[in-house]
């Protein structure tokens, strides 16, 4: 957090849209990224992305203090992913907690780009468990309650999602 956001977040607490707009910009890219990783759409990444800002935009004289914003405007950005995702109902299968072969590979060999898209091929389920426990931080009892399942159900599409992930990069390094 720079000196010149904390005045950026001042000033918007006093209507200032300028400082508004340059506060969308500092922190546009990290929150879609969040976001486009959440929903696997580019578009619907980007109106989640305008509705969380806008949410925290008319609660920021909620916000106490001005560096905690970027947390505090993350855990929006991803409260309003979940909720997109509890509207679309994504699948969360209840997974056997079998044993699939899990290829061994060299993480050093593993660019953004590649994983991004490896984790975007996910099924929405496992993709959704994965990047709230790995990315985001959250709990698996956080994730059940969140998205109205088991803990159990998290904790195992969270396996299986890392199990794929694991095949599809061992693919990709294959060809």
């Amino acid at each position: 957090m720079t000196e010149t956001q904390i005045v950026w977040i001042n000033q918007l607490k006093k209507g200032n849209e300028l400082a508004a707009f340059n506060l969308y910009n500092s922190y546009s890219k990290a929150m879609y990224s969040t976001l486009s990783r959440m929903t696997n759409d580019a578009e619907t990444a980007k109106d989640l992305l305008q509705e969380a800002f806008v949410k925290a935009f008319k609660k920021i004289h909620d916000l106490e203090d001005p560096k905690a914003f970027g947390g505090w405007l993350k855990r929006i950005v991803v409260n309003v992913g979940l909720e997109h995702v509890r509207k679309k109902k994504y699948y969360f299968e209840d997974i056997e907690d079998q044993e699939m072969e899990s290829p061994e590979i060299d993480d050093s060999l593993i660019d953004d780009k590649t994983l991004h898209n490896a984790i975007k091929e996910l099924p929405d389920g496992c993709r959704t468990v994965l990047c709230l426990h790995l990315l985001e931080g959250y709990k698996h009892k956080e994730i059940a309650d969140q998205l109205d399942i088991s803990e159990s159900t998290s904790k195992t599409q969270y396996k299986h999602a890392k199990k794929l992930l694991k095949i599809r990069l061992q693919h990709h390094y294959e060809y």
